[in-house]
């Protein structure tokens, strides 16, 4: 049984994948800080879930604590090692900003150290599409430039995507980041519009929707997003010196076994149609206060996901309606609504 040490199991993509990878029989060492930034007991109650798997070991300390992520790493020994806790939110990021350097800087660096010394087989880190910023280029490919972010959270990831290829290239550690764009679903974060417009509805309380709702979104389902990890994981980025015929348009580095995946359904959606489809699947019609651009958004995400199609043989496809009414599933059970 292999073993793969996954950082952030307790947040909602985290908790997603680890589950998807006890399903198909890995061990899964979990570690998570279970942090305030939202409702801890959110994150308790999912990492109780992945207690209840024998394959799953629940570790609780901070990214920045190095020496306890070294002796855990070096216990365990994992051969994956699976980067995804990170401060989110691009707008927290705003009024915010030294979180993110104590946990995407910091804390990423504490996980390439202990990458170099284990000799992992694969270092998988999460990366997202802001990093795009203000990129005009639509859908976004892995090979655009990216020299523009427009939040801070968005300049902490470029800067996580930075100093993984530097460790790649310096200790040879085969590294792929992977690029979120617009993930939901049952589990999902207290502080993402999903989960923010339906309280608000069964609420009684109008949803704010910004831009006046002129907004275009990659929504990825969670479901498809783990599944894309997954089969990322055998998708090894070679050394420079041990590559075939290139595929046409990776992202491969030319100097590092390092590569950017975009995990996206490669479709743009409506804000407004995702809000119909809540509206839909809970049965009300939202009352609606149209308010003007956030500081540090952007109006339209849209992934090219031929890559990860070339490289994985899959794409996402679950429909927003379908997504949506898997979270209002879950959300009425979990809230009692």
């Amino acid at each position: 049984m292999d073993t793969v040490f996954i950082t952030g199991t307790a947040g909602f993509i985290g908790f997603h994948l680890a589950r998807l990878l006890l399903d198909t029989g890995w061990k899964v060492i979990g570690l998570d800080g279970m942090t305030d930034y939202y409702d801890v007991s959110l994150k308790q109650r999912r990492h109780e879930a992945l207690k209840a798997d024998p394959g799953f070991t629940a570790l609780e300390f901070m990214l920045d604590d190095h020496e306890s992520l070294m002796e855990a790493c070096q216990h365990h020994q994992p051969r994956v090692m699976i980067h995804l806790a990170a401060q989110a939110g691009v707008r927290y990021s705003i009024d915010q900003p030294r979180s993110y350097v104590e946990s995407n800087l910091i804390g990423s660096f504490n996980i390439l150290e202990v990458a170099k010394v284990l000799g992992v087989r694969h270092l998988l880190m999460a990366s997202t599409s802001t990093v795009y910023g203000a990129n005009p280029e639509k859908p976004f490919q892995e090979n655009h430039p990216t020299r523009h972010p427009m939040s801070f959270y968005a300049a902490t990831k470029k800067a996580n995507e930075a100093m993984a290829h530097s460790y790649a290239h310096l200790f040879d550690i085969p590294t792929t980041m992977f690029r979120f764009f617009t993930v939901y679903g049952p589990w999902g974060r207290p502080d993402m519009a999903l989960f923010k417009f339906a309280r608000a509805m069964l609420a009684g309380e109008p949803i704010d929707v910004y831009n006046h709702g002129r907004m275009q979104r990659d929504f990825t389902y969670v479901g498809d997003l783990v599944e894309g990890i997954r089969r990322l994981i055998d998708v090894i980025p070679p050394l420079p010196d041990d590559r075939d015929a290139a595929i046409d348009g990776d992202s491969l580095s030319p100097v590092a076994p390092w590569r950017a995946v975009n995990i996206g359904n490669g479709t743009t959606i409506e804000l407004m149609d995702y809000i119909r489809a809540l509206e839909d699947a809970l049965g009300i019609t939202a009352e609606k206060n149209m308010m003007d651009m956030q500081q540090g958004d952007v109006p339209v995400t849209h992934a090219s996901n031929t890559l990860l199609k070339q490289l994985t043989g899959f794409v996402p496809s679950t429909p927003v309606e379908e997504g949506v009414a898997k979270f209002v599933e879950w959300y009425r059970q979990a809230y009692n609504h």
